[in-house]
C-alpha cells in the first residue's frame, strides 16, 4: 500500500536510498531502495522518475568489471521503475535503450542467464512505458544504428542461448520492438507510420528473417514456445514490410536525407521492384523451409501458427509474396484434416474467408499458383498412392481437394486445359482401380427366394469397395468429394463427355469412370458435397437430366449391362461375351443382335467375374443416385431403367441382387412412391408386356424369367390377375423347351408359388379351418336315428374311399376329378353348397403348375429335380384347403416321389422326404397304405444299414450327406406315423430302426432325434401300449444296458400292459 502519495513526501523517503546508491553501488543498496520505492505512488513516482532512475543508470556504468549480482538488481529496479511510469523524454528512452542493450554487449565475461532474462524484461517494459510520440521519435533514420543493435542482440538471444524462457522473451521484446505488440497501451499505425518504419525494418529483413528460420527449423527439443513465437514474429515483420500497400506507395527513386544523415541513409534499404523481386525470391526458400518443418511439428500450436502465417500473408502479401504460394497454399490445404481440431477448425475458417474475399478468384497469379500445383499433385497422385502409408494418402487427397475447392469457379480455366484435364482424369483412374481379387465375390450367391428386402438394403446403402492402392474408408471418402467439387463446379456437359471417353475406351477403366461419373452428378445437383464458395450458376434440371439420359444410355446398353459374373451354365449362357459395343439398350422389345449368343470358346476367370460384378454394382448404384439427384423427374426415364434393375434384381449373384434392390429403394423413394412394392405396382403393365415379348423370344431376351421373379418376391396379390397370363405363357413355353429352359422357369414358378403361399397362405389355413370344422360335426354323433340309406351311403363311401387309397383310380384326370369322392359330407349338412364350387385363381396356377412338376421329377438333371420338388412342397401347401383336388394330385405324383425316394441322388432324397412330410401334413392317412408299402421298409431298411457306420464314425461324419439324411428322417418318421395314423406292424418296424440310434455310440444329435421321436410317440393312437410290449420282448432277449429306455416315458401316457400279451 503506498504512503506517500506526494512527490515531496516520496523525495524525503527516496533521497537517502538513492544518495547511498550512488555512492556505493551494491545490491544490497539497490534492494534498499526498490524496497523504499514499494510505498511511492505512481503518481508521485512519475514526477521523481528520472531521479530515481540516476542512481540505477549509474550503477549500470560503473568503471571496472561488473558484478552480475548488482546488475540484475539493478535492472530488475529499473523495470519496477518504469513499469509504474510512463517514458515522456525521447532522449530518455534513447539513452535508456543504449544503456539495457550495453548490459547485453558480448565481451570477455559474458552475462549469465539470469541478468539475460532481467535485461530482456527490463527492455521490454521500457518500450511499453514509452507513450505514442515518444515511442515513435525512436524509429527515425537517425537511430538506425540503435535500433540494429538491439534487433541484432535480441536476435543472437533468440538464435544461440538455450534456456526456453530466455528465447521466448528475447522473442517477444522483439516483436515489441518493431511494433508489432499485441498489447493495448500501443495505439495502431497509420498509414503513414506503417509506411516510414516499413521503410526502416527493411534494413533488418534479411537478418531478422534469416535468424528466425533458424530458430523455428531448430533442435525440436526447445519446445514448440520459441517456435511459435519466432514464426508470429517472421510473419509480422514480413507482412510489415513486403505489404503490397505499402510497395505500392513507394517512390520510384530514393529520397535524399540530410547531409548530416548520410552515412545513415547508406544503410537505408529503397523498397522498389528490383528490392521487392529479390527478396520475394530469397523469402520464398525460407518460407519453403519453415513450412516443411513445421506442417509436420509433433505439437498443434505450432502448426496453428503456420496457419495463422499463411493467412497473414495471403491476406497482406498476396501480389509481393506470389512465388511463397506454392508452399503456403500446401500447408494451409494440408492441415485442413490436421488430427487437433483447434487447428482444423482454423484452417476451416482460413479458407473460408478466402473464398468469401474472392482472393482466388480476383487474383490470376494466385490461379496460375493453384493449377500448376494442382498439375504437378495429379502427376505425382499415382506414385504417392502407390508409395505412402494411409495417413499420407489422406493428407495427399486433402491436399488436391484444397485445391480444387480454393480455385473454385476457376476450375474451368483448368479443365479447359487438355494436358491439366488428363492428367487429372488419369490419376483418378489409376487411384480407383479395385481390387478384383476375392474369389468370394464370386461365390456368394443368392440362394431361394426371399420374400420382402432386406433391412440393410431398403436404404439404398452402397456396397463396400476394395481398393489395389488404399484400405482407409477416408481416403475413399476423399475421393469422392473431389468429383463431386468437380462436379459442382466445373463443366457438367465438359466432364461427362470426357469420362464417358474413358469408360468407352478400355475395360481397365470402366469401373473407375463409372464411379466419377455417377460422383460427378452428385455433385453438380450439389448433393453430399463440401466447398468454401457458391458457384455462380447452378446447371438447370434440363441440364442433370440431358447428363443422366446419355450416361443412363450408355449404362444399360446390352455390351455394358450383360456380362459373364458366372461359370454357372445356366447363367453363363444368358450373358453375352464383351467383345463389341452394340448401342442396343438393355429394355424389353429391343432388338437383340447375334452378339448375345455366347461364344463356344469363353473361359471367364474368377478375376474377369469379379471384375464384372462390380462394374454393374457400380452402374446400379449410379442409377440410384441419378433417381435421388433427379426426383420425381426421374419417373419420365423408368422406362429405360426399371425393367433392366429388376433384371438384375433377380440376378443369383448376391452383390449384385442386393444392390439392384437398393437401387429400387432407392428409386421407389425418389419417384415417391414409397415403396418397391408400390413402384412394381403402378408399372406392371409395362413391366408385364415387356416379359410377354421376352418369354417369346426367349433365345435373345433370357433374362424376362429374372423380371418376374422380382416382381412375384416383392409386390402382392394385386398383381395376380396382371400375370396370370404370363404364368401361363411360362408354363407353355415349360412344355415346349423343357430340356433347355426348365432350370430357368422352374426358379420363376418356385418365386410364384412361394409368393401364392404368403399372400394365400392365411386365407388358405382358415378355409382349412372352417372345413375341418365342418366335417367335425358331420361326422360326430348326433341324436337324429340312423336311416338304412345313411348306411348304404357310409358302405359306398367307404369302399371308394379305400380304392383310392390302393391305388385305383382312373389316369385321366378330368375322369378322375369326376371319380374321386370327397371327404364323407353327407347331403342333409349345410356346410357347403350343391356342387363343387370352382377353384380359385391362385389354387389353379398351384394346380397346373404341379402338373408339370410331376412329369419333371424325373429330369435328367439334379438341378431341375431339386427346383421341381422345392415347387412340388409349395404347390402342395397351396392346395391344401382344396382336398378334392389335392388328392388325385398327390395320387399321381406318388410313383415319380417314391422314385426320388428310393433311388435316386442323396441330395434329392433329401429334398423328397421334406415333400413327403409335407404331403402327409397335407393329405392324412390318405397315404398310409402307399408309405407303409412302397416307402417305410426302404426307410427302416436304410436306418439299419447306415447306423454301424455312423457308430464307428468320428467328429467330421456330421458334416457329410448321409448325416443329414438320416437325421432327416429320424426328426420327420415320428411326424409321418402320426399323420398317417400308422398300425402296430409299421410301428414296430420304426422302433426297431431306432432303437439302435440310441447307442451312446450314435453321433449325439442322431441319438437325441431318435430319443425325440420315441418319447413323442404318446401323439400316436394306441403306440404307446404297443411300444412298451415292443421294447419289453426286445429288452427281455437282447444284453441292453444301461439305456435308461422307458425313462423317456412320461407313466401317464403309457396304459397297463396286461401280462398275458407279454
Amino acid at each position: 500500500m503506498a504512503l506517500f502519495r506526494s512527490p515531496r513526501s516520496a523525495f524525503g523517503a527516496l533521497r537517502p536510498a538513492c544518495v547511498q546508491l550512488t555512492r556505493v553501488q551494491t545490491a544490497e543498496n539497490v534492494c534498499r531502495l526498490a524496497a523504499r520505492l514499494a510505498a511511492v505512488s505512481g503518481p508521485a513516482l512519475q514526477e521523481l522518475q528520472e531521479y530515481v532512475l540516476f542512481p540505477l543508470r549509474f550503477a549500470l556504468r560503473a568503471p571496472g568489471p561488473q558484478r552480475e549480482r548488482l546488475v540484475q538488481s539493478a535492472v530488475q529496479c529499473m523495470a519496477s521503475v518504469l513499469a509504474a511510469t510512463a517514458v515522456r523524454r525521447p532522449e530518455l528512452l534513447r539513452e535508456l535503450l543504449a544503456e539495457l542493450c550495453a548490459c547485453l554487449a558480448p565481451g570477455p565475461a559474458a552475462p549469465s542467464e539470469d541478468v539475460k532474462l532481467a535485461v530482456t524484461e527490463a527492455l521490454r517494459t521500457l518500450l511499453h512505458s514509452a507513450s505514442g510520440d515518444v515511442s515513435l521519435s525512436l524509429y527515425q533514420p537517425a537511430t538506425l544504428p540503435l535500433l540494429g543493435c538491439a534487433v541484432s542482440l535480441l536476435l543472437g538471444l533468440a538464435e544461440r542461448e538455450r534456456a526456453k524462457q530466455l528465447k521466448v522473451s528475447a522473442l517477444k521484446c522483439l516483436q515489441v520492438l518493431v511494433l508489432q505488440c499485441d498489447c493495448q497501451e500501443h495505439r495502431p499505425l497509420g498509414d503513414d507510420e506503417a509506411q516510414q518504419c516499413g521503410d526502416l525494418f527493411a534494413s533488418f529483413l534479411p537478418g531478422v528473417s534469416i535468424s528466425l528460420s533458424r530458430v523455428v527449423t531448430g533442435d525440436i527439443k526447445q519446445g514448440h514456445k520459441p517456435t511459435v513465437a519466432a514464426i508470429r514474429l517472421f510473419y509480422l515483420i514480413v507482412g510489415l514490410v513486403m505489404a503490397d500497400a505499402q510497395l505500392a506507395r513507394v517512390p520510384k527513386s530514393k529520397e535524399k536525407l540530410p547531409e548530416k544523415e548520410s552515412r545513415v541513409s547508406e544503410i537505408l534499404v529503397h523498397r522498389g521492384a528490383d528490392w521487392s523481386k529479390s527478396t520475394a525470391e530469397k523469402l520464398s526458400l525460407l518460407l519453403q523451409k519453415m513450412v516443411e518443418f513445421s506442417s509436420v511439428h509433433p505439437h498443434w500450436k505450432v502448426r496453428l501458427e503456420l496457419v495463422e502465417l499463411v493467412h497473414h500473408l495471403l491476406r497482406n502479401c498476396s501480389h509481393s509474396l506470389e512465388s511463397s504460394f506454392t508452399h503456403l497454399l500446401k500447408a494451409l490445404v494440408g492441415l485442413v484434416n490436421d488430427e487437433s481440431s483447434e487447428v482444423q477448425s482454423r484452417c476451416n475458417e482460413v479458407l473460408q474467408g478466402i473464398a468469401e474475399q474472392r482472393i482466388i478468384a480476383q487474383s490470376r497469379a494466385l490461379a496460375d499458383v493453384l493449377s500448376e500445383n494442382l498439375h504437378s499433385l495429379a502427376t505425382a497422385l499415382p506414385r504417392l498412392m502407390s508409395s505412402q502409408d494411409d495417413t499420407g494418402k489422406v493428407s495427399t487427397l486433402s491436399l488436391l481437394l484444397g485445391y480444387l475447392k480454393l480455385l473454385g469457379p476457376k476450375i474451368n480455366v483448368v479443365l479447359n486445359s487438355t494436358s491439366h484435364l488428363g492428367r487429372l482424369s488419369k490419376a483418378l483412374m489409376q487411384v480407383l482401380e479395385l481390387d478384383v481379387t476375392d474369389v468370394k465375390v464370386v461365390e456368394d450367391r443368392r440362394w431361394g427366394c426371399e420374400g420382402s428386402l432386406q433391412p440393410g438394403v431398403q436404404n439404398g446403402r452402397c456396397q463396400r469397395k476394395y481398393f489395389r492402392f488404399f484400405t482407409e474408408e477416408k481416403v475413399f471418402q476423399l475421393l469422392q468429394q473431389v468429383c463431386r467439387v468437380l462436379g459442382y463446379y466445373g463443366n457438367l456437359y465438359l466432364l461427362v463427355d470426357h469420362f464417358m471417353g474413358l469408360y468407352g475406351e478400355s475395360a481397365m477403366y470402366r469401373k473407375q469412370a463409372a464411379m466419377v461419373l455417377n460422383e460427378l452428378i452428385a455433385g453438380a445437383a450439389g448433393v453430399g458435397v463440401d466447398v468454401l464458395q457458391e458457384r455462380e450458376a447452378s446447371p438447370s434440371m434440363d441440364d442433370l437430366k440431358g447428363s443422366v439420359t446419355s450416361i443412363l444410355e450408355e449404362y444399360t446398353d446390352q455390351a455394358n449391362w450383360y456380362l459373364i459374373t458366372s461359370v454357372d451354365t445356366e447363367e453363363v449362357s444368358h450373358e453375352q461375351h464383351p467383345v463389341q459395343h452394340t448401342g442396343l439398350p438393355a429394355r424389353p422389345g429391343g432388338t437383340c443382335s447375334t452378339i448375345l449368343l455366347p461364344s463356344p470358346e469363353l473361359h471367364a476367370t474368377a478375376r474377369t467375374m469379379n471384375s464384372n460384378i462390380w462394374q454393374m454394382c457400380i452402374q446400379l448404384e449410379g442409377v440410384g443416385c441419378f433417381a435421388a439427384v433427379l426426383g420425381k423427374e426421374f419417373r419420365l426415364l423408368l422406362l429405360t431403367a426399371l425393367y433392366p434393375v429388376l433384371e438384375k434384381a433377380g440376378d443369383k449373384t448376391l452383390l449384385i441382387s442386393e444392390t439392384a434392390l437398393g437401387t429400387l429403394a432407392e428409386m421407389s423413394e425418389a419417384c415417391g412412391y414409397g415403396s418397391v412394392q408400390r413402384l412394381i405396382n403402378d408399372n406392371s403393365d409395362y413391366l408385364v408386356n415387356g416379359i410377354s415379348l421376352g418369354l417369346r423370344q426367349l433365345a435373345q431376351q433370357p433374362h424376362a424369367s429374372r423380371v418376374l421373379d422380382t416382381m412375384l418376391r416383392h409386390s402382392d396379390a394385386s398383381l395376380l390377375p396382371l400375370v396370370e397370363d404370363i404364368i401361363q405363357d411360362v408354363l407353355s413355353t415349360l412344355d415346349q423347351c423343357y430340356n433347355s429352359q426348365a432350370s430357368t422357369f422352374l426358379g420363376v414358378l418356385h418365386s410364384l408359388m412361394t409368393a401364392l403361399v404368403q399372400w394365400f397362405g392365411s386365407s388358405c389355413s382358415e378355409e382349412q379351418q372352417q372345413s375341418t370344422e365342418c366335417q367335425n360335426r358331420t361326422l360326430s354323433p348326433g341324436p337324429q336315428a340312423v336311416t338304412a340309406r345313411d348306411m348304404e351311403q357310409f358302405f359306398l363311401d367307404y369302399i371308394r374311399q379305400k380304392q383310392i387309397a390302393e391305388g385305383d383310380v382312373p389316369d385321366s384326370g378330368d375322369e378322375e376329378a369326376d371319380e374321386v369322392p370327397t371327404l364323407a359330407k353327407p347331403e342333409p349338412n349345410n356346410c357347403e353348397t350343391e356342387g363343387e364350387a370352382p377353384l380359385p385363381s391362385h389354387a389353379q396356377l398351384a394346380k397346373d403348375v404341379l402338373e408339370r412338376c410331376i412329369h419333371l421329377l424325373s429330369d435328367r438333371s439334379l438341378r431341375v429335380r431339386l427346383k421341381v420338388l422345392d415347387v412340388l412342397e409349395l404347390c402342395v401347401i397351396v392346395l391344401h384347403p382344396h382336398g378334392n383336388h389335392l388328392l388325385p394330385m398327390a395320387h399321381r405324383v406318388w410313383p415319380a416321389l417314391v422314385t426320388r425316394l428310393i433311388s435316386d441322388d442323396p441330395l434329392a432324397v433329401l429334398r423328397a422326404f421334406k415333400v413327403l412330410c409335407t404331403l402327409a401334413q397335407k393329405c392324412g392317412d390318405f397315404l398310409r397304405l402307399r408309405f407303409s408299402r412302397d416307402v417305410l421298409p426302404k426307410l427302416t431298411s436304410s436306418l439299419l444299414s447306415q447306423a454301424p457306420a455312423s457308430a464307428r464314425a468320428g467328429p467330421v461324419y456330421t458334416h457329410t450327406l448321409a448325416f443329414k439324411l438320416q437325421l432327416a428322417v429320424l426328426q420327420g418318421l415320428g411326424s409321418l406315423c402320426e399323420k398317417l395314423d400308422m398300425g402296430e406292424c409299421d410301428l414296430n418296424k420304426v422302433a426297431d430302426a431306432c432303437l439302435i440310434y440310441l447307442s451312446a455310440k450314435q453321433p449325439r444329435k442322431l441319438q437325441e432325434a431318435a430319443q425325440r421321436l420315441l418319447g413323442n410317440s404318446h401323439s400316436i393312437p394306441n403306440a404307446p401300449s404297443e411300444l412298451w410290449r415292443f421294447y419289453h420282448l426286445t429288452l427281455a432277449s437282447t444284453t441292453w444296458v444301461g439305456m435308461g429306455v422307458f425313462s423317456w416315458f412320461s407313466p401317464e401316457i403309457i396304459s397297463p400292459v396286461p401280462t398275458e400279451a407279454c
